[in-house]
Order: C-alpha cells, then structure tokens, then sequence
C-alpha cells in the first residue's frame, strides 16, 4: 500500500459540511468564508532524514518549511495569508532558534504571511505547518478539471532540485558555480505565488511539483480521468543541470520531485493571452505537452518517437 493508498482506504469520507468545497485528494483543501471568497488550507509535515538532511541549517529548514507550504497555496491560485508552526525540538539551542526564527519571517514578510499559532515540543526534530490562503469565490486550480485539447505547461526549469539532492548526498565539491545553484534549488525552491494567482485568469487545472513531474501529472490525468502525450524535447532544463549531469538530466526532471514548479494545463483560446501575460511579468513556462483521452493513457514522445516510461515512479513515503 502506497501513500496515496493508505489515505484513500482510511482519510477519504464524505464531507458532512456544507461550507467544505473540496476535501481531501488535492494541494488544498477549500472551504467556504464568506460570500466572496473561500480558504484554501494545507498542511505539511517535514521529519528529519525523511524530507530533509540532519545536517542542514537552521536557515534553510525555515525557508523550505515554509516555501513547501506556499507552493501548495500557489497550486490552487490562492494569495497565502497566514500559516501556523508545531516545532519538535530535541533540545533547546538558542542559536539555532535564532538562526530558524529570523529566516521564518524572512520569507514570511517577502509573501506578506503571518504566523498566527502552533505548538512546540520535545522529540525528534520535525515541523508540522499548516498554511491558509484566499481564494476568490469561483476561481481556482484544481487537478480534476483538465480538459481534453489542453496545452501542459510548467513554471522555471526541472530536475534541478534533485541534482542538488544528489550532490549533497554524495557530498560533492560545491566550488562550482553550477553545484552550489543545483543545491540552492534543493534547499531554497521559490514557491510560484505569482504565477498561481495570475493563471486564476486563464487556467483552472494545477498541480505543484513535489513528487516529480510523472508523479504529480499522474494525479492531474487520474482526477480529470484524461490521458497525457509528453514531448520530452521540451523539457525546460537549466544549463547547470545539463552541465554537471548530463545523462540524467531528463531522468531527474521527469522522477526526481521536489522542484516546486506548477505543471499547469490551458485551453487552445487561452494559451496565447496567457504566455503574453505571463511574459509581460517575466514568469517564464513551457509547453510540454497535451492533455488526451483517457484510452490513451500517457504517451512520452522524444522527437516524434514513442520512449517507454521510466520505470522509477515519483517519490511515496511507503514505498
């Protein structure tokens, strides 16, 4: 039983609300606060040497903890308001704390988000963050409402991030200009808020890319019940990628996760409006891909020709 599995079996119940939009199964749930807007919320958890290395700073932790939850806010095309911290701490260590601290509202103040609450305890260290945003009443991004005849696009470059992982691990030389940018991008993902507000004008179907880009476009074709064709040529991929791996570099974008981008799908009518906007704002994204009957399942194309899948999936905690 995967992770996706185990939540379907026993999490996935009926609403018993009214004012509950959308429950479980996407970046967020929505919930209805007024008669113009709904909140969308989402909550992660980051457990030491499961989500990130025991070694990691202080400063990067509060970063990613945060940038992670905001990307899920992005994915819905919510304007992130508040978020709540619970901190599992195995000791108190002053410096520590300050360097956590004063980088958790570094970005806090940069997305213009309030901590409102949580909880601190002692324990193995992890961090649980709960993140609202708003909504506007009638728009949003949701995974079950791509269309047959829709462009896939995605936000900034991919792989990057699991490059960086593996460098880490490997406890690679960081001399270069190139491993010290992959491993940035593993520690410090932008979270897309930009772009996930402007696509409420054109698009209504979003995912963030966390489990990698198979993985998380799976769940987009699985709730819309529609199929896929990839062009792999068009992956966007940075030169730093393709510099330091340049036999894994379509490996790591299309399984390695963790990039926080949006894999987003538009219409034929709205896609040239929306790159025109896009570009206007200096948000870069690339077309790789349409959306498909669902008999067709996923077809991945590289110059014309029909590649089979990879054969390893996106990141699962079970398996």
């Amino acid at each position: 039983m995967g992770e996706f599995d185990l939540i379907q079996q026993y999490f996935s119940k009926p609403s018993q609300r009214a004012d509950v939009s959308l429950s479980i199964g996407d970046d967020c749930a929505v919930t209805q606060i007024g008669a113009n807007d709904t909140l969308a919320i989402t909550t992660d958890t980051l457990v030491c040497g499961t989500h990130f290395l025991p070694n990691i700073s202080a400063s990067d932790l509060a970063y990613k903890s945060v940038a992670v939850n905001l990307s899920d806010l992005a994915a819905m095309g919510a304007s992130p308001a508040w978020i709540s911290l619970a901190l599992t701490l195995p000791k108190i260590q002053h410096n520590w704390l300050a360097e956590f601290s004063q980088s958790l509202f570094a970005i806090l103040n940069r997305y213009h988000v309030d901590l409102i609450g949580g909880d601190t305890t002692q324990g193995h260290l992890s961090l649980t963050l709960t993140a609202q945003g708003i909504l506007p009443k009638g728009k949003g991004l949701f995974r079950h409402k791509a269309q047959i005849g829709d462009w896939i696009f995605v936000s900034g470059t991919l792989g990057d991030s699991a490059a960086g992982l593996d460098l880490l691990l490997k406890n690679g030389n960081l001399s270069t200009e190139s491993y010290r940018y992959l491993v940035q991008r593993h520690l410090r993902p932008t979270p897309r808020v930009e772009l996930g507000l402007a696509l409420n004008a054109f698009s209504c179907c979003a995912i963030d890319i966390s489990d990698g880009l198979l993985a998380d476009l799976g769940h987009i074709l699985k709730k819309s019940q529609v199929g896929a064709e990839l062009y792999l040529e068009g992956l966007p991929l940075s030169q730093h990628l393709l510099s330091v791996y340049e036999n894994q570099a379509e490996q790591f974008a299309l399984t390695g996760g963790e990039d926080y981008e949006l894999c987003f799908t538009v219409s034929n009518d709205n896609r040239e409006k929306m790159e025109q906007t896009l570009r206007s704002q200096g948000i870069k994204v690339t077309c790789i891909g349409k959306i498909t009957p669902s008999t067709s399942g996923l077809i991945l194309y590289k110059n014309h020709q029909i590649v089979p899948l990879p054969q390893q999936g996106g990141f699962d905690h079970f398996k």
